[in-house]
């Protein structure tokens, strides 16, 4: 994480006063930003491209992170908050989104239903945060997003300060590259992360702030607001829930390749043309049940008895362990400002997937 600091000083006149133990401040001098030094300039500069190169990112995106630094703390936002949401959204599946060294780069080797829910929720993450970065103020090349596009109606006015998801857009789509013409499995993955961004878009909510007498609402300010991640996380998992199998075709009319269902019909898949809202895939997922190269399997998994115990632990049964645990209970809040809580002993059982 990058944090930037502003360093500032009291400008005071050398008559005001004597040395500053003896001066007595009135809270109307003024102040005056001081810049940086040359020396804490190339130190801010240097630990920002440090951290663009731990990021592993291909040339292009290297220089587009160098050349703001709020893009890295915005990178690293996108990535823990996409990885946190896959995790949450996948709790009680088989494949729970471990993303631990080399079950991540496997997974992203292949054209597996969870890898399109992984480019769709990063390229997701990656836009929201670039959003609420410009409007938080976090970034150089960007701020709030003013809606110039919109209309005044009524009495509404355009203010406040909004995600600026039109510079988030842009920079989310330069910042992952062209759409490529030949090849299957790129085309799969932009047509992926696409999906995450247009459900980014989908979920902009107009935000008003009521102005007048009495809390009348003579005049309303209003921005343009981004859904919490959570509510994008969920839209994405029901999108793998029905995401389609495609091959490829060769558009005639302009000689690119086009994403289609499989030329073989499948039993069990549909053959209905995807949408551009669709996840879509190549390859059938691994049942994700053993330790392989994509998951490490779900022996020893927590499961929840009637919930998903027979799906996670894929026939063979679950292990029972019963354990008393204490928890805080029956809270009230006590003035002023403490939780006073009772401690409350109970035998609860946990359910483990055997091997």
């Amino acid at each position: 994480w990058l944090h930037s600091h502003v360093c500032c000083r009291l400008y005071l006149s050398p008559h005001r006063c004597a040395p500053l133990s003896l001066c007595r401040l009135t809270g109307n001098e003024p102040l005056t930003i001081l810049p940086l030094t040359s020396e804490m300039e190339e130190a801010a500069v240097k630990a920002h491209y440090k951290v663009c190169d731990r990021l592993k990112l291909e040339k292009k995106q290297r220089r587009m992170c160098r050349r703001d630094p709020g893009v890295a703390e915005t990178l690293m936002e996108a990535i823990s908050m996409s990885a946190l949401e896959c995790q949450y959204q996948f709790r009680f599946e088989r494949w729970n989104c471990t993303l631990e060294g080399r079950y991540r780069a496997s997974l992203l080797k292949r054209g597996f239903k969870e890898t399109a829910f992984l480019y769709a929720i990063s390229s997701a993450g990656l836009t929201h945060a670039m959003a609420k970065a410009c409007s938080a103020g976090r970034m150089e090349r960007c701020t709030c997003d003013e809606a110039p596009d919109l209309e005044n109606r009524e009495a509404w006015q355009w203010g406040g300060c909004g995600d600026n998801l039109k510079y988030s857009n842009k920079f989310v789509k330069e910042f992952l590259g062209r759409k490529p013409n030949k090849d299957l499995r790129a085309r799969v993955d932009f047509h992926n992360n696409l999906v995450g961004m247009k459900v980014i878009k989908a979920g902009v909510e107009t935000t008003c702030k009521c102005h007048g007498v009495s809390g009348s609402c003579t005049v309303r300010t209003c921005w343009r607001q981004l859904s919490p991640f959570h509510e994008i996380g969920k839209q994405l998992k029901q999108k793998y829930e029905t995401s389609l199998k495609v091959g490829s075709t060769t558009n005639e009319a302009t000689g690119e390749g086009d994403i289609s269902p499989p030329k073989k019909s499948i039993p069990g898949h549909s053959d209905q043309i995807p949408r551009t809202t669709d996840l879509v895939y190549i390859d059938d997922s691994p049942s994700f049940c053993l330790m392989s190269r994509y998951s490490p399997g779900t022996s020893g998994r927590k499961c929840y008895k009637d919930k998903n115990c027979d799906s996670i632990c894929c026939g063979r049964g679950h292990n029972t362990q019963s354990r008393v645990v204490t928890r805080p209970c029956q809270c009230q809040v006590r003035w002023c400002c403490y939780v006073e809580c009772k401690q409350c002993t109970q035998r609860e059982e946990v359910y483990t997937c055997k091997d």
